[in-house]
């Protein structure tokens, strides 16, 4: 069967701690044979609009969303949605709009976005998905509970880079079945085989210098 390779947590300079230019992420795509990518950055969906003018087929609109207990993940997104809403509010905003909803790095502690497991299991009933490797989280048992919980529930799993600077894109991606909307996109999810390459501890300096960057007044590109 043909697959294609679907890199499904990235962000660029729309994100607060990126510096990624969305065009020359896609030239990156190209180069290292990564066919779809979400752009997931925070809280925005402006840097994946960029994106998809200049190469819909390869990208899937997307948003991670910091919800009052966690972040979300959230794929052919068509509005933004905004943080701080309570994670049952964003999810019925995401469903209005037909979204494929994951949980993102759900045991990664160290992050802001990691969630409780009483928060957890209020949700787990209400999205597709549960992100089962992150390239970013900082121990392995993070991820290996992700997958756990992910199975115990019959969730579909998602995985992803979480790249925020261009060494780090496509390290960790899907092969998936071609897919066209979200629809497809779920069933193609049920038979994914993913490709784990985590990424060392150092590329949070990436983002660390990235969100110091743009505090010091650093303005992307015309």
């Amino acid at each position: 069967m043909t697959t294609i390779r679907v890199e499904l947590h990235c962000h660029t300079y729309f994100s607060k701690d990126s510096l990624i230019d969305p065009e020359a992420l896609l030239v990156l795509c190209r180069t290292r044979g990564i066919d779809r990518i979400a752009i997931t950055d925070h809280n925005a969906i402006d840097g994946a609009l960029l994106a998809a003018e200049i190469d819909p087929r390869r990208v899937i609109i997307s948003e991670e969303i910091m919800t009052t207990q966690g972040e979300l993940l959230a794929y052919y997104v068509k509005q933004h949605v905004p943080p701080g809403l309570p994670p049952m509010e964003a999810i019925a905003q995401l469903r209005e709009q037909g979204a494929v909803i994951s949980i993102a790095h759900p045991f990664d502690v160290r992050r802001s976005g990691a969630w409780k497991i009483n928060h957890l299991a209020a949700i787990l009933g209400h999205v597709d998905a549960i992100e089962v490797f992150n390239g970013r989280s900082w121990s392995q048992s993070a991820n290996r509970s992700a997958a756990s919980l992910a199975e115990e529930h019959q969730l579909l799993q998602t995985a992803g880079s979480d790249a925020h600077g261009y060494m780090e894109v496509g390290r960790t991606y899907l092969e998936l079945a071609p897919f066209n909307g979200p629809d497809e996109f779920r069933i193609s999810l049920r038979q994914s085989k993913i490709r784990r390459h985590r990424s060392s501890a150092l590329v949070h300096i990436i983002s660390g210098y990235a969100t110091l960057r743009k505090k010091l007044g650093w303005k992307p590109p015309l």
